[in-house]
């Protein structure tokens, strides 16, 4: 299985967010998308989950258009109707399967299922949102700081369980504003740049992204950062 984007182009009016942008998911892989804030991550996902239409170019799954069934999008930011219980959530979601065992799943995450979502932290609503756009049983997951909010445990299961998704066959593509929570649990990471994918890393060389990552504008940061912690520091 490959999602094959090519030449892509998105914007928001006058302002173009993506340009000229190539990308290649294959199944049974992690993906890492990492970039800046405002350099277009959540836009290109809602673009590949079919949410916004671009101005050219193309999006194919193997070969075909990509329709909504094929694609599972958990967003960054997440909405819980008021008053209703986990399990109610989970029953507005519609999937393929002919079983889905919501009830393990929310065991896996420590969910209280029969709880009204009014009570959940940021973290367990990204879980029970998780936990929906897994019982659709899409082959191409694009999953918008899915660590958001989480604890510590939750979060090396959900490195665990990108990995088995990945091993299921499934095409994953995971965005961070950390680099070292992608290193972790990715195949490879793409980092997103003026528009486009401006450089692909493989697990072997995602020491070099790091330092790519690391800009002369970031330096000078550094610098002047130094200077004011030496003058605000105790005497």
């Amino acid at each position: 299985m490959e999602l094959s984007v090519e030449r892509l182009a998105v914007g928001y009016g006058s302002r173009l967010v993506l340009s000229d942008l190539d990308l290649d998911l294959s199944g049974g892989t992690v993906h890492g998308l990492v970039g800046r804030n405002g350099a277009g991550k959540t836009t290109l996902l809602e673009t590949l989950a079919g949410f916004l239409r671009p101005r050219s170019g193309s999006v194919t799954l193997d070969g075909r258009a990509p329709t909504r069934r094929d694609v599972g999008y958990l967003p960054m930011e997440t909405y819980l109707y008021p008053r209703i219980t986990g399990r109610e959530y989970l029953g507005l979601f519609r999937g393929e399967r002919a079983r889905f065992d919501a009830d393990a799943w929310a065991s896996l995450f420590d969910l209280p299922l029969d709880a009204f979502v009014d009570g959940f932290s940021a973290g367990m609503a990204k879980k029970l949102a998780l936990i929906g756009v897994l019982s659709l049983g899409r082959p191409v997951l694009l999953l918008d700081e899915p660590a958001h909010g989480l604890d510590l445990e939750s979060n090396l299961v959900l490195g665990a369980l990108l990995r088995e998704l990945a091993i299921a066959g499934h095409a994953v593509l995971v965005t961070s504003h950390v680099l070292e929570s992608l290193t972790v649990v990715c195949d490879e990471i793409h980092l997103l740049e003026g528009g486009r994918v401006a450089h692909r890393a493989a697990r072997s060389d995602f020491h070099a992204l790091a330092n790519r990552l690391l800009t002369a504008e970031s330096e000078a940061k550094l610098a002047r950062m130094r200077s004011l912690v030496a003058v605000e520091a105790p005497t």
